[in-house]
């Protein structure tokens, strides 16, 4: 069984893949529409990509991908804590430059704008990839943001520790695959969700209160309302809604209902989230 996910190893992608398929053979890819690519292609059968921050809101990567290319669905959630750490060859090294991926590196700009306000920020397609670099220049004033475990697969030294501008930090991982997830003995169910993204009609006033009042009629809960660029003209969108542990012929009739206003509905996912064993966060 082969499972893709965003690597090198060390990235946090890497380890959410390693807790969830205990049997699987793992492949990195260097960026995450390649990930999906992969899977779309069937050069593996499983895939591991992120889909949010609690930080930084929606990867738009995954979502743009999702919404406007892709012919699958998200099987699985999983959500898991992120801790980022500064490293560099040696600990009292200068630093000029600082590489991570977009999202790291707005996670931990706080702290770096606060100790290393003279240093420049570069991204790169994953944290791991970042601390690879790092490590293959030993000669460079340059650091990385990255997870714990990229400290000991690249021979790194921890500059400062947890440097994520909260400390509730989590990110949402999105498992991709043509059969069920089973989960591992490190994870745990903790709810039920359904992902849409809507397209309302442009000439409608009030399409958007009224896509919104079927859940709400319903008492359906929404954990997410997100706009999206159609990538068709300024001004237009489409919505990503969240709606958890839906009773299925209520969500169905809401469903429904959405398709009669002239909404068009793609679901991106209908899938389980789990959490890490020993992680309390129970409500996600």
């Amino acid at each position: 069984m082969f499972v893709a996910y965003l690597g090198p190893k060390g990235s946090f992608t890497h380890h959410v893949a390693l807790e969830s398929f205990e049997d699987g053979e793992l492949r990195p890819y260097d960026s995450i529409t390649e990930v999906m690519k992969a899977y779309e292609s069937a050069q593996v059968e499983y895939a591991v990509i992120p889909v949010e921050n609690s930080i930084e809101g929606s990867v738009h990567e995954t979502i743009d991908y999702l919404f406007h290319q892709a012919r699958f669905q998200a099987i699985a959630e999983v959500v898991y804590p992120i801790k980022q750490q500064l490293l560099a060859v040696k600990q009292d090294q200068s630093i000029e430059v600082i590489y991570s991926h977009p999202q790291a590196l707005a996670q931990g700009k706080a702290y770096v704008q606060e100790h290393f306000p003279q240093a420049r920020l570069e991204m790169s397609t994953s944290t791991s990839y970042a601390a690879r670099y790092v490590s293959q220049h030993p000669e460079l004033p340059i650091a990385a943001i990255a997870p714990l475990e990229a400290k000991d697969e690249y021979g790194l030294e921890v500059v400062a520790r947890n440097i994520q501008e909260m400390d509730q930090n989590y990110t949402r991982f999105w498992i991709l695959g043509q059969r069920p997830f089973k989960g591992s003995h490190s994870l745990k169910k903790v709810s039920c969700k359904n992902s849409l993204a809507i397209t309302l009609p442009s000439n409608i006033a009030g399409s958007l209160c009224q896509a919104l009042s079927t859940f709400a009629s319903r008492e359906l809960n929404l954990t997410k309302i997100e706009s999206r660029p159609l990538k068709t003209a300024l001004g237009e969108y489409f919505f990503i809604i969240d709606v958890v542990d839906a009773d299925e012929s209520l969500f169905a009739s809401a469903y429904q209902e959405l398709e009669s206003l002239g909404a068009s509905i793609k679901t991106l996912g209908h899938y389980s989230v789990y959490v890490l064993n020993n992680n309390e966060m129970e409500n996600v």
